[in-house]
Order: structure tokens, then C-alpha cells, then sequence
């Protein structure tokens, strides 16, 4: 809704990408919380000056609030921990649509198409890693660089501060129906390896097809994330021979995933007893490595550089600097280069 000029939702977006309450925010403003709600709902406008506050409060240029459009709305697309506050949510959110805001302007800026993803709905989670590895020509077991792999199919990657690291992912389209998957960029080698194949199996699994209330869309992308970083065919063999603490760090190397995810691999694949899980596990938890894996074993953070190969294309497209950018996408100079450059 705009009001007086200014896109309401907007003003809701900026807050919630600081991580700010209404009552927060009104205190900062000089504004009463019922005022600020109103204004927030279109019940009454805003002025010029409230506006300036806001923007001096959220960090964000005037003209930010005065963008057309609407968010997404939150959808199952958080690769997260099981019970996470949404305060913590909250401000994830608001920052992937901004950055999709960003994604839209590119890709309509220099008329690049949707990739082409298929709808696999109606596949079953391993079915669907093994039918998009043959349709993407994918030969190798192990996939080399996931996120290089991801953007030669047009697929940006998006990391950014989740401010949290009990949330890894989430996935969003523009409205021109793009793709985008956004990454906490904290993340450990494997583990945002794990998170972007969870993504991708949420955007070809769920995201174009009506899906029964009873589906485990999770269990079904981290099935899908298994499959498609640790193919059964090929994996079997390496967990022929046992599987120890030594094995699974030797594995991690091979197939770049951590240690804990070849482990529920093997176990899913029937190569452990429920005592030798449980054996296991409490050796990962004696050793301390249940959540932080030996650093001597830390798989390589891949970089992604779609957005920057664009920024670049439409900076040769159109002569324009770094001021020019930055306030075309509603970003203040020093926030377009922490997160462009």
C-alpha cells in the first residue's frame, strides 16, 4: 500500500532487516509505537520528516521507501534448526528480499531469462537428484564446486549475515519467477555445500507444484541433498569396509560433505545397526566434534560471483560508478560495498 508517496512495505521491510521492533523503532523516531503501527498499516500518513527518521534510523537512503512492490511472503524455504525464535527469522527474511529486489533489477536490467528448472514434484527425493544429474550432464560423483555448478545454470548464490548460526539457507524467486538462494555466510565449507543442495532440491521438488499438507518438505530436501551430493550408487562402496571416526574423515575429503552427514548417509543406506549409530555418535560427542568438525578436515568455502559478473556487465552497459549503483538499489555507498565488492 503507498501512502503520501511512500510504499508502506517498504517501511515495514527496513525494520525488520535491522532487526527492530515497532516499539523500537518509534523510540528511535521520536514517534509513539500506536503511531508507528498506524502508519505502518495505512491507517494514517507520514510525513517528510517522519520518513528521514526512518531512514536515518534503518540505515537505508530515502528513496528506499518510496520502491514499488510487496515482499514474499515467508514460505518453508529456512534451512534451519528445529525451533528458532522468530526474531530471529524476522530480519533474514526482510534482508533475502531486499537482495532479491537486487536480483530482479539485474536480471531485467540486462534481460536474462529464468533458468529453466525442471518440476520434479512427482519424483521421489532420490529419484529427483538422480533424473537433474543426467538432465545437467553431471558424470562425476562427486560434484566438484556445487556453487560454481549452480551458477553456470543461473542460479545466483546470495551470502550475507543471517546473524545467527542456527539458520543456513533459504531460497526465493523475483517476481519474474528467478531463482535465488541465499546463504549465511558463517557457514563451514560442507555445510553450506549441504545447505545449497537442499535448496536446490526445495526449488525443483516444491516450488511449482500444489503440495499435500502432509508432505516433510525438510525431509524431503535433505534427502534430496544426500542423494545429490552422495549418490547411493557410487557411495556404497566406500562404507563396504566399516565405518570409523577415521573413515568418515578420510570420506569427508572425498566427497567434501562433513563427517556426520556420511554417517546418517551410511545409516540411511543400511550399513549401521541402530548400536553402531549410537556408538558412534557418542564417539563424535566424546571427541567434541559433534558440531564442530576438526579444522584439519574443513572443506574449502566456495565463493560464489554471479551478482558481481552482472554488477560488472551493467556497469560496462551503462558507464555508471559506485554512487550511481548504490543508489539505484536503494543501498547507502558503504552497504553496497560490504556486500558487492
Amino acid at each position: 500500500m503507498t501512502k503520501d508517496g511512500v510504499n508502506i512495505a517498504m517501511i515495514v521491510l527496513a525494520r525488520e532487516a535491522r532487526g527492530l521492533a515497532q516499539n523500537e523503532l518509534a523510540e528511535r523516531i521520536g514517534m509513539s509505537a500506536t503511531n508507528l503501527s498506524k502508519i505502518e498499516r495505512g491507517d494514517i500518513g507520514i510525513s517528510d520528516g517522519s520518513v528521514e527518521a526512518i531512514a536515518d534510523a534503518t540505515g537505508y537512503p530515502p528513496h528506499f521507501f518510496h520502491q514499488q512492490g510487496i515482499p514474499v511472503p515467508e514460505n518453508f524455504t529456512f534451512r534451519k534448526r528445529h525451533h528458532v525464535a522468530q526474531k530471529l527469522l524476522t530480519p533474514i527474511h526482510a534482508q533475502a528480499n531486499i537482495h532479491r529486489r537486487h536480483v530482479q533489477f539485474f536480471t531485467r536490467a540486462l534481460s536474462i531469462a529464468a533458468p529453466n528448472l525442471p518440476d520434479l514434484a512427482r519424483c521421489t527425493p532420490a529419484e529427483a537428484a538422480t533424473q537433474l544429474r543426467k538432465l545437467w550432464g553431471i558424470t562425476n560423483p562427486v560434484i566438484d564446486n556445487l556453487t560454481r555448478l549452480l551458477e553456470a545454470q543461473g542460479i545466483p548464490v546470495v551470502p550475507f549475515n543471517f546473524g545467527t548460526d542456527r539458520v543456513d539457507s533459504r531460497s526465493m524467486h523475483t517476481d519474474d519467477d528467478y531463482p535465488v538462494i541465499f546463504i549465511n555466510n558463517a557457514l563451514l565449507g560442507d555445510k553450506l555445500r549441504f545447505s545449497l543442495a537442499y535448496e536446490l532440491g526445495g526449488l525443483v521438488m516444491h516450488a511449482g507444484s500444489e503440495l499435500s499438507p502432509d508432505h516433510d518438505l525438510s525431509h524431503e530436501a535433505n534427502a534430496f541433498a544426500a542423494e545429490w551430493l552422495m549418490p547411493a550408487e557410487h557411495i556404497r562402496k566406500d562404507f563396504e569396509g566399516g565405518i570409523t571416526l577415521p573413515i568418515l574423515g578420510s570420506l569427508k575429503k572425498k566427497w567434501k560433505v562433513s563427517m556426520i552427514s556420511l554417517l546418517y548417509r551410511a545409516d540411511d543406506l543400511g550399513f549401521l545397526s541402530p548400536n553402531q549409530k549410537r556408538y558412534l555418535l557418542q564417539q563424535f560427542n566424546a571427541a567434541g566434534i559433534r558440531r564442530r568438525e576438526p579444522v584439519e578436515l574443513d572443506v574449502p568455502v566456495e565463493k560464489p560471483s554471479l551478482m558481481k559478473q552482472w554488477i560488472t556487465s551493467y556497469r560496462a552497459k551503462t558507464g555508471l560508478g559506485t554512487l550511481e549503483l548504490a543508489t539505484i538499489l536503494c543501498l547507502h555507498v558503504d552497504e553496497f560495498i560490504e556486500l558487492y565488492s
